[in-house]
């Protein structure tokens, strides 16, 4: 396999198409393939390029789109279209080209071709894709994809436009013409022919979960009860106008897909403050908002070299999402470059990125997707490593980033406090209150409570005040934390309310949780307090029931510690 990748230029193409076609007379080739990438929205242009490689390479295979910039030699290139050539040397390798009017009426057909034309060419190990895909949800189509024969690697991404709030994109082939609504598919195999895939992201989570409320098809109407726009506009100021497309681009939603972390951008608002986005987001689900973190991307790309240096590629194609090119700007060699050190490395950055993982194919939104192949076997080739130095993040990226750790810290401090009482540091009673509703849900039949009452505790406010109260309840606290820690136990406790304290324990025996409540009331005990002295504390025991509900096994634990506090206090009393 062999590669030459040059940009357009009138006068000199059919200098480069002449020596292209006087090495291939001299050397074995089995199949000559263009692709053509153009920031350009210029049917006309395309037809000037693709006439000349049609009467100067007669067979030649091309296939092209418009993008919103070119990747050549593993760089953005400057110029408005870029062409690159792979000649296939190997006689078993083999490659075609198909092109399908794709829009909703078509997806279904368009399938049906698919399967039939890997059915009768079982030499197919991948299909590389070109697609127009602004205002349609492919979420159907990728489900269909996900029928086909899951060894072969599916992978591409979406054509775009230099101007990020154009929604003309086009794609084109040697079988078929320049236009907005269609579907380029290369088909590539053969026994000498291999390939992998991967993914890169780099794009973390920010701020809290947000629950996906009402949606209905690719329409995300509500996040936690609220117009889904209202998540933009509240934590970024991103208006709803001409230009949202291109501002929220870099702060796409992260969600679980498939068992994998996808990232989805919208398109487009409506004025009710829905989001357009291009595949389906199912209510009930939880979202993100995500933002790009440069060391992260960077230890990716790293991990990802690693493998391709394994593999021993000889040709990298990158998908890339427009949204990267934005983020990192003059920077963006950083996360391209290293894959040329690999092999020839060439692409554009798309609207969308397409990609199989296992059985099912997805489409990414903000990701970089890698297909590296080559004929042969690897110890027929050798690549170099590239020299990974410790990148220096400058500009907007560096303060992206450091803005970014701050509020992923605040973030976390945040959603600490939010689950914590601020005086004893335990779980507040909400939290507290999730976690046994979780636990009664997943582990029925082994949830045990502790409920814990300070005794005399009005006392020790009326004699002493309310700061020396408040230290008796931190030291009690203390005394719980402790033994709960020494316990070993899958345990967690949570202020109750005033002078209360609830103990959840999951998966110990009867013997262990009276031991560990005994043990409590003891440390406590023992705790001296400068002002106050030492205090005591009643506990109540309740082991839940089959079938037994939340509230009733809350109902009953408390039985139990009015028993301890009637019974004397000081001590430890079961609920059977």
């Amino acid at each position: 396999m062999r590669q030459v990748q040059f940009e357009y230029r009138e006068d000199t193409i059919k200098r480069e198409l002449k020596k292209i076609a006087q090495w291939s007379k001299k050397s074995m080739v089995s199949k000559i393939v263009f692709d053509i990438y153009t920031t350009l929205i210029d049917g006309e242009k395309v037809k000037s390029i693709t006439t000349v490689i049609d009467d100067m390479l007669p067979g030649a295979i091309y296939r092209g789109c418009t993008t919103n910039g070119n990747i050549v030699h593993g760089n953005l290139s400057v110029d408005s279209t870029s062409i690159i050539c792979t000649i296939f040397e190997y006689p078993d390798t083999k490659v075609d080209v198909r092109q399908y009017k794709f829009d909703p009426t078509t997806e279904k057909s368009v399938l049906k071709d698919l399967k039939a034309y890997v059915a009768e060419n079982q030499w197919v190990k991948a299909i590389e894709m070109l697609v127009t895909i602004r205002g349609m949800s492919m979420t159907e189509f990728c489900d269909d994809l996900s029928e086909l024969p899951e060894h072969i690697k599916i992978y591409g991404g979406g054509a775009l436009s230099a101007d990020l709030n154009n929604n003309t994109a086009c794609v084109f082939s040697s079988k078929g013409d320049f236009s907005d609504e269609s579907l380029v598919c290369l088909f590539l195999g053969g026994s000498d022919f291999d390939i992998i895939t991967t993914h890169i992201t780099g794009w973390k989570p920010l701020g809290r979960e947000l629950h996906v409320t009402k949606a209905d098809g690719r329409l995300l109407q509500e996040l936690d009860g609220k117009p889904a726009y209202d998540t933009y506009y509240h934590f970024l100021k991103i208006k709803n106008d001409e230009h949202f497309f291109e501002n929220t681009l870099e702060f796409p939603f992260l969600y679980r897909h498939n068992g994998l972390d996808i990232l989805r951008a919208p398109t487009a608002c409506t004025p009710e403050g829905s989001l357009l986005m291009t595949a389906d987001m199912k209510e009930n689900v939880s979202a993100r908002i995500a933002y790009g973190d440069p060391r992260t991307i960077l230890d990716s790309i790293k991990k990802s070299c690693v493998e391709l240096k394994k593999f021993q590629p000889e040709s990298i194609h990158i998908y890339s999402c427009a949204a990267r090119r934005t983020f990192w700007g003059k920077e963006i060699y950083k996360e391209t470059q290293p894959m040329q050190s690999m092999a020839q490395t060439s692409g554009f950055y798309t609207s969308g990125e397409f990609l199989r993982t296992g059985k099912y194919v997805d489409l990414h939104n903000v990701t970089l997707v890698v297909g590296a192949m080559r004929e042969g076997t690897p110890n027929e080739h050798k690549s170099t490593e590239y020299e990974f130095e410790r990148e220096e993040i400058t500009g907007n990226v560096s303060m992206i980033n450091r803005l970014a750790s701050f509020i992923e810290a605040a973030t976390e401090e945040l959603e600490i406090m939010a689950i914590t009482d601020g005086l004893t540091g335990l779980y507040n009673r909400k939290e507290i209150q999730r976690r046994i509703s979780e636990d009664m849900v997943n582990h029925p039949d082994s949830v045990a409570l502790i409920m814990i009452d300070a005794d005399n505790f009005k006392k020790i406010n009326d004699v002493h005040g309310h700061n020396v109260g408040d230290e008796v309840l931190k030291g009690l606290s203390r005394s719980i934390s402790h033994e709960l820690s020494a316990s070993g136990a899958d345990a967690d406790a949570g202020r109750w309310g005033g002078e209360e304290f609830m103990i959840r324990v999951v998966g110990c025996k009867r013997d262990a949780v009276a031991e560990l409540a005994e043990k409590i009331r003891i440390s406590f005990a023992n705790t001296e307090f400068a002002e106050a002295g030492h205090q005591t504390i009643s506990l109540g025991i309740a082991y839940a029931k089959h079938n037994e509900t939340v509230d009733a096994l809350c109902v009953r634990v408390d039985d139990a510690l009015y028993e301890a506090k009637h019974t004397g206090k000081n001590r430890v009393c079961i609920c059977e």
